[in-house]
């Protein structure tokens, strides 16, 4: 970006005649986001907004919250812009951008009007934000969110239960059948075989009097799953499906879970691994990170290394000394515990990343991935079989 641009950006769309804006498909919506909030700079100092209207905000004629008259942004369009934001600005500067919209400019309608987040369809989009917010949430707004928290992990622990179990049930056995019709397990060749006898010549057809199915090894692993995760603001995503995965993971037989959250601070939430909505409520996100202090405890619960795998979950941005997370990671390489670097969990795998930070790691022996939580669940399967 230009240094034009950026100035640009700075002064707002009231430079366009001396400083036009950007043409790319980025400028344009790092214009549009930062005018939606900034834009209500302008309300009630006798400027005229591009609709020709006096007073009123910014963001395409969405009005303003604060300043003279207008209405302000609606929910939807509130949470529309949250979004965009965390994907078009570095963490650091979305924190202060969401401080500004809060206390500078009192757009707090999520915040504080219990009714107005109760008509909001619950979602995931919707969880991050509250999650995001959830410092900020007014006494009054609290069961609301609690019962939207719970709502969307219902139904997150659904969708994803059924392909995690499947992963963790066993393989296909292909020497054994079961009585048991189930789709997945489906053996076609052995049900042509059993139903040759009944090929009708005169139709050219093979009639099915009875279908085969495999049956699956059942799979006892007595391992330890230690998940250890960077509740930093811009891990949101991976911070739900990690509470999530972990509950499914302790309704295991024969895993014993331990979740750790990290940022400066090492949080053990092992015993409420199983209530994904208890370990989101009490995940603070923001704030620095200390991902070696985070390795060095989990190395502590360690007490079985050769059956134990180690799931760390972060965008691999090291506030600390990067040495001290190389040692880190090291010491648990050598005491033989498997390792993933998890740099997305979520239904995207869409990640951003310390690469550099990442491929150190990665020669050290740890596995770096982005995963959406089934495919970790087979990745747990294929490393303790």
């Amino acid at each position: 970006m230009s240094t034009a641009e950026r100035w640009r950006l700075v002064l707002g769309r009231y430079a366009q005649e001396q400083l036009p804006a950007g043409t790319g498909e980025r400028f344009q919506r790092l214009d549009a986001a930062l005018d939606f909030l900034y834009g209500r700079e302008y309300a009630g100092r006798g400027t005229r907004e591009h609709g020709g209207t006096d007073g009123g905000g910014s963001g395409g004629g969405t009005g303003t919250a604060g300043g003279g008259g207008g209405s302000g942004a609606s929910t939807p369009a509130l949470l529309t812009w949250l979004g965009e934001v965390r994907q078009l600005f570095p963490r650091e500067t979305v924190e202060v951008i969401e401080k500004h919209a809060l206390d500078r400019y009192g757009l707090t309608e999520l915040v504080t009007d219990p009714q107005t987040l109760d008509r909001l369809e619950p979602n995931e989009d919707l969880l991050r934000t509250l999650l995001t917010l959830k410092e900020h949430l007014s006494p009054a707004v609290l069961p609301v969110a609690r019962r939207v928290i719970a709502q969307v992990v219902a139904e997150l622990t659904r969708r994803l239960s059924a392909e995690v179990r499947a992963a963790m049930s066993g393989r296909l056995s292909q020497n054994r059948h079961s009585p048991v019709p189930i789709a997945a397990n489906f053996d076609p060749r052995g049900t042509i075989r059993r139903n040759l006898k009944h090929w009708d010549a005169a139709r050219g057809q093979l009639v099915l009097e009875e279908a085969r199915f495999f049956e699956r090894n059942a799979r006892r692993l007595p391992w330890d799953v230690i998940v250890c995760v960077d509740q930093s603001g811009s891990m949101v995503g991976s911070v739900i499906h990690a509470a999530v995965m972990a509950g499914i993971l302790t309704g295991l037989p024969s895993y014993r879970v331990r979740l750790v959250v990290f940022d400066t601070a090492v949080v053990d939430l092992s015993d409420r691994a199983d209530d994904p909505v208890s370990v989101l409520l009490a995940v603070q996100l923001g704030g620095g990170t200390d991902i070696a202090q985070a390795v060095r405890y989990c190395h502590q619960l360690v007490e079985n290394p050769h059956r134990t795998v180690f799931v760390l979950v972060t965008d691999f941005c090291e506030g600390g000394p990067p040495s001290d997370l190389v040692a880190a990671v090291k010491a648990l390489a050598e005491a033989r515990v498997r390792m993933i670097g998890l740099a997305a969990l979520d239904g995207d795998a869409d990640p951003s990343y310390d690469r550099r930070m990442a491929g150190r790691l990665a020669d050290l022996g740890m596995d770096i991935a982005a995963l959406t939580p089934g495919a970790l669940a087979q990745w747990l399967v294929e490393v303790t079989s």
